[in-house]
């Protein structure tokens, strides 16, 4: 573009000084016939053809270097952007990483704790198992003294009727076979637990006669009561775990009576009433036996 407006204003100058002009009128005028001026005025045609191009090659020039100026313009746009997309990925990535550290420091410190809490475990199994094995005792001592109670007492008397719900609260976990959350361990729940608050009044679900109460093992304070006899076969129903005992064994409680209060004493770990239903001593499903709306 430099080079083509060099031309045109040498064109220019020597239009404006009359150079240009002046020449191609003496190259007319000096002809010396008809063929020379011919010639001649062929060669002015090509002078001002050549001018005529300069002044194109000029505007195209120009033309040109206005788009590369756009261009250029465009791209140093596009690259100020791009600048900006990268220093963002940039200080996310190093966000990231940030984050990528303390997220390893954190499964670190996870996995450490894991591990001594598994070496803790371990260590305290030979315990935990042998808790488990006095349970089991426990569980048979229940039965054999509660048989034992029966016979010596003579306690004859048929239970008719309907259990009430001993305790409000709400279901929290079933009768039947299941891995024990306290001893880690499959073994028979032997009642149906029912979640509420320390404290809460338990009522006894019929009248009969206190049999057992007193701490018993992983059952906690423990109280059963005998209902009497179903189809030959004597029937009690026992509350584990309470926080309080309010009556003594051989008392007699009327069906509705508060024998004591929800706690979370023996092998338990959160408040609740452990209840059962048993017959001849051995549990059964609670249930079978307890109005089906659980109110």
């Amino acid at each position: 573009m430099a080079g083509a407006r060099d031309r045109v204003a040498a064109i220019a100058r020597d239009s404006y000084m009359g150079g240009g002009a002046v020449t191609r009128f003496n190259l007319l005028v000096s002809a010396t016939g008809p063929v020379d001026l011919m010639d001649r005025m062929s060669l002015v045609d090509e002078l001002v053809r050549n001018e005529n191009a300069e002044v194109r090659r000029l505007v195209g020039a120009r033309r040109e270097a206005r788009a590369a100026q756009d261009r250029a313009g465009a791209a140093k746009r596009a690259a100020e952007v791009a600048e900006a997309e990268a220093s963002a990925k940039l200080r996310a990535a190093q966000t990231a990483q940030v984050d990528a550290v303390r997220a390893r420091r954190d499964v670190y410190q996870l996995v450490l704790a894991r591990r001594t809490a598994l070496a803790a475990a371990n260590a305290q199994r030979a315990t935990v198992l042998e808790q488990y094995r006095a349970a089991v005792e426990a569980e048979r001592k229940v039965r054999s003294s509660m048989r034992g109670w029966e016979t010596r007492s003579g306690y004859r008397r048929q239970y008719r009727g309907q259990l009430l719900m001993p305790v409000h609260g709400w279901k929290s976990s079933d009768y039947g076979n299941r891995y024990d959350p306290y001893y880690r361990v499959w073994q028979l729940h032997a009642g149906t637990d029912f979640a509420a608050g320390s404290g809460t009044p338990i009522r006894v679900a019929a009248a009969g006669r206190v049999i057992q109460a007193g701490w018993r093992g992983g059952y906690g304070n423990y109280t059963c009561v005998s209902h009497g006899r179903v189809m030959g076969t004597s029937f009690s129903t026992c509350y584990g775990h309470q926080s309080r005992i309010y009556v003594h064994v051989g008392q007699y409680v009327r069906q509705g009576q508060i024998i004591g209060l929800v706690g979370s004493t023996g092998a338990s770990t959160g408040s609740h009433l452990h209840f059962e239903t048993r017959f001849g001593g051995a549990p059964r499903n609670p249930l079978n036996y307890l109005p089906p709306c659980l109110c």
